[in-house]
C-alpha cells in the first residue's frame, strides 16, 4: 500500500537533462580533454574584469586551443555586452567558450550560445549554480528578461574546489545562500518531483554545513568541497523545475535597480519563504530539517525554514536588509508593481498588500515571525 505521505502518491513528470560533471581537487587539469570531447579547437575564455588573471591562467593552460580572452562579463548580462562578446567570438573564429567565474560569466557564455550555438564549458568559482541550468537572463533597457533553452546549457562543467579557495568569505556566504534559494524554491515548484526533492534537501544540507565552516577557516578544503557539491545539487534543481516568487522578485530588484545578485537573493529568500510558508508546509519542513544544527545548535525551539535562512545569513555576517544595498524606500512600490506583472506559478496567490509588506520587511531586515 502506498501511503499518502509517500512521494509515489502523487503524479509527476521527470525529464533528466544532459549533464557532464568533472568534480574534484585539481580537475581543472582536464579542461583540454573536455574541449577535445566537444570536437572543438578554439576556445574563447570568458571572465569578469576582476578575474582576468584566472582567465589568462586558463588560456595558458589551453595553449594553442585558446582563441583569446574576453574579460568584460558583468552582472545581469547587459545585451550590449552579449552582442560584443558574440562578435569577438566570431572574429576570432572561436568554436566554443570557456566561462570561468560565477553567475555573471556563465550568464555571458549562455548569451553567446543562445544566438550562436557555441558550446560552453563552465568552470564555476562561486556557488551560483547557473552552470547546471538551461536558464538565461539578459538585461535590456533596465529590465531583466529570462528564458529557458537547452542550447545555453553548458556541455561540460568542471568543479575544482581549489579554484574557490580565494573566494572571499562574505561572497562565499551570499553565493551559497543564493544556491540554497534554488533548492528551496524547487521544493515547492509547481512541477517539483521526488528526485529533485531529494537533491534539493541534500544540497541545502551540504551548504548548511559548509558555510559556517568556511567562515571559521576560509581555506578548509572539505568545507570548500562541500559548498561546491551543494551548489552543484542546488543548481541541478534550478535547471529541472520551475521557480516561483523568490526568483521573480530577485530578477525584478536586480535588473531594475542594478543590485548585486547573490546579496539580493540572500536578503529576499527568508521573506519569500515566510510568504509561502502556510501554502507549502512540506517544503518548509524539508528546508528547516536540512538546516537543523547549522543555525542555532541545541536551540530550545527549532527555527522555521524562513527563520533558519535569516539566522544563517545574519550569523555569518551577510547583509539582511535591502536598504543596505542602496534600495530606497520609494523604490518598493515600483518593485511591487513590476513583480505583479506577468503572473507565474507560486504556492500562495500574489496579493499586492502582502507582497508590498514582504518587500518592506526585506528592506528593513526584519526576522520573519514564522
Amino acid at each position: 500500500m502506498v501511503h499518502a505521505s509517500s512521494p509515489l502518491a502523487r503524479t509527476f513528470v521527470y525529464t533528466a537533462q544532459p549533464a557532464r560533471v568533472v568534480f574534484g581537487a585539481g580537475s581543472l587539469s582536464r579542461l583540454a580533454e573536455e574541449i577535445d570531447l566537444l570536437g572543438a579547437r578554439r576556445a574563447l575564455v570568458l571572465s569578469t574584469p576582476e578575474q582576468r588573471s584566472s582567465a589568462e591562467m586558463v588560456a595558458e593552460l589551453l595553449g594553442a586551443r585558446a582563441a583569446g580572452v574576453f574579460d568584460r562579463a558583468v552582472m545581469h548580462v547587459p545585451i550590449e555586452t552579449a552582442r560584443e562578446a558574440r562578435e569577438i567570438a566570431r572574429q576570432l573564429g572561436a568554436d566554443c567558450a570557456v566561462a570561468i567565474g560565477g553567475g555573471s560569466t556563465t550568464g555571458l557564455g549562455k548569451a553567446i550560445a543562445l544566438h550562436s550555438g557555441l558550446p560552453i564549458v563552465a568552470i564555476p568559482t562561486t556557488y551560483a549554480g547557473s552552470e547546471m541550468t538551461p536558464i538565461y537572463g539578459i538585461t535590456e533597457t533596465g529590465l531583466k528578461k529570462t528564458g529557458r533553452d537547452l542550447k545555453v546549457l553548458p556541455r561540460s562543467v568542471i568543479y575544482d574546489p581549489e579554484l574557490s579557495m580565494g573566494l572571499p568569505v562574505g561572497m562565499s556566504v551570499t553565493s551559497g545562500i543564493n544556491a540554497i534559494a534554488h533548492a528551496a524554491e524547487g521544493l515547492y515548484a509547481e512541477d517539483h518531483n521526488p528526485i529533485m526533492d531529494l537533491i534539493a534537501e541534500e544540497g541545502i544540507a551540504a551548504l548548511g554545513r559548509a558555510l559556517p565552516a568556511i567562515c571559521r577557516q576560509a581555506s578548509d578544503p572539505q568545507a570548500r568541497s562541500d559548498a561546491l557539491y551543494g551548489a552543484w545539487l542546488c543548481g541541478t534543481v534550478l535547471g529541472h523545475v520551475g521557480m516561483a516568487l523568490h526568483h521573480k522578485l530577485c530578477h525584478t530588484l536586480g535588473g531594475s535597480f542594478n543590485l548585486p545578485h547573490a546579496e539580493t537573493h540572500t536578503i529576499v529568500l527568508p521573506h519569500a519563504l515566510a510568504y509561502n510558508a502556510a501554502f507549502a508546509p512540506e517544503a518548509m519542513h524539508k528546508i528547516a530539517r536540512a538546516l537543523n544544527g547549522a543555525v542555532i545548535p541545541n536551540a530550545s525551539k527549532a527555527p522555521t525554514a524562513a527563520q533558519a535562512v535569516f539566522k544563517l545569513a545574519q550569523s555569518l555576517g551577510a547583509p539582511v536588509a535591502l536598504r543596505d544595498l542602496g534600495v530606497k524606500a520609494e523604490d518598493l512600490d515600483k518593485a511591487c508593481e513590476i513583480a505583479l506583472q506577468n503572473q507565474y506559478p507560486n504556492p500562495r496567490p500574489l496579493q499586492k498588500a502582502a507582497l508590498r509588506q514582504l518587500l518592506q520587511d526585506a528592506f528593513e531586515g526584519n526576522c520573519p515571525e514564522h
